[in-house]
């Protein structure tokens, strides 16, 4: 039988919550640290974090602290007696003098396949840059950016219309029994931890909302990518006479669909062209059908709904 192990487990958004639930399963998760309460609307109040409420559910001690380097902390985590420390989407760095405080330290669950796309956002780079293969991996925390000894990895492939946030889910799902099998491995003596390759390093870092805004000079194929590279989260985004407009998943011109006759077949960077039933528009290279979008302070429709009520005029044009 699998010893039990008494663990802390450090996450905040929704991703983590499926490793946290399968830790609760099988071993002792004595406290959960998450970020502070924070607000998900401009005129919201802050609200606790999905792995907040997903430990209070599982009646689980949560620490909201805003920080980790103070005394207070690390005594507190000192007196939980810890086994073991596991990572997932945490939001915050790790002070090294914590990082020898379990028995068997802090192990991150990263959705990446290290040594690619260290940082913070290595979902989003690889679909933003193509990758076919991703995956996730479980590592050693050390004092380096995602450098330290992998301890098990899993592959996902990534299906040529996935948006970052399909890509993330299914890695969220897959990624829990991976960090189990790691800590039955830990508490039986059999890990190994192995160096990774001083060699494939590139790093991914944190993608801002101003970061999002659509390339439309890029080719039709990087536009493509950027968008749902950045669908859900930040949420890409371009601007039409100064206006916002929130810009899901497009349709690139060599997918299925008959471009109509009256949109040409080059359309300059950002220009707009308004079929009855769809919105097309240029490219650095190509043209792109418009998916769903969503007009500042509204909801998300459909584009062509969304140009018949802003009668677009000849040679309107997103801001390239």
């Amino acid at each position: 039988m699998t010893s039990r192990l008494r663990v802390l487990f450090a996450g905040t958004p929704d991703v983590a919550v499926p490793t946290l639930r399968a830790l609760a399963e099988r071993h002792d998760v004595v406290a959960v640290l998450t970020r502070p309460p924070a607000r998900r609307r401009r005129r919201g109040e802050p609200e606790p974090s999905e792995v907040a409420l997903a430990a209070r559910e599982l009646g689980v001690e949560v620490l909201e602290w805003p920080t980790l380097r103070t005394p207070d902390a690390e005594d507190h985590l000192r007196a939980l007696r810890l086994d073991v420390a596991v990572v997932v989407a945490y939001g915050a760095l790790v002070p090294p003098n914590l990082l020898d405080l379990p028995t068997h330290g802090w192990v991150n669950l990263h959705f990446s396949l290290l040594p690619a796309w260290r940082g913070a956002a290595p979902v989003q780079w690889a679909v933003r840059h193509g990758d076919e293969l991703s995956g996730a991996t479980v590592f050693r925390l050390t004092a380096g950016l995602d450098e330290g000894p992998v301890l098990g990895t899993m592959t996902e492939t990534i299906r040529p219309r996935d948006t970052s946030g399909d890509l993330l889910g299914r890695l969220a799902v897959s990624g829990a029994p991976l960090v189990l099998s790691v800590l039955d491995a830990l508490a039986d003596g059999s890990a190994v931890a192995t160096d990774q390759a001083p060699d494939g390093v590139s790093l991914a870092p944190r993608i801002e909302v101003a970061d999002a805004r659509v390339p439309w000079a890029d080719p039709a194929l990087a536009v493509d990518r950027f968008v749902r590279s950045m669908t859900p989260a930040p949420g890409a985004w371009t601007e039409l006479d100064g206006v916002r407009l929130k810009v899901g998943p497009v349709r690139p011109s060599w997918l299925p669909r008959r471009i109509p006759a009256e949109v040409p077949d080059a359309l300059a960077a950002g220009e707009l062209r308004a079929a009855k039933d769809a919105v097309w528009v240029g490219t650095g290279g190509g043209v792109v059908e418009l998916g769903d979008v969503a007009p500042a302070g509204k909801a998300w429709m459909p584009a062509a709904a969304w140009a018949r009520g802003a009668r677009l005029e000849d040679g309107a044009r997103f801001q390239a």
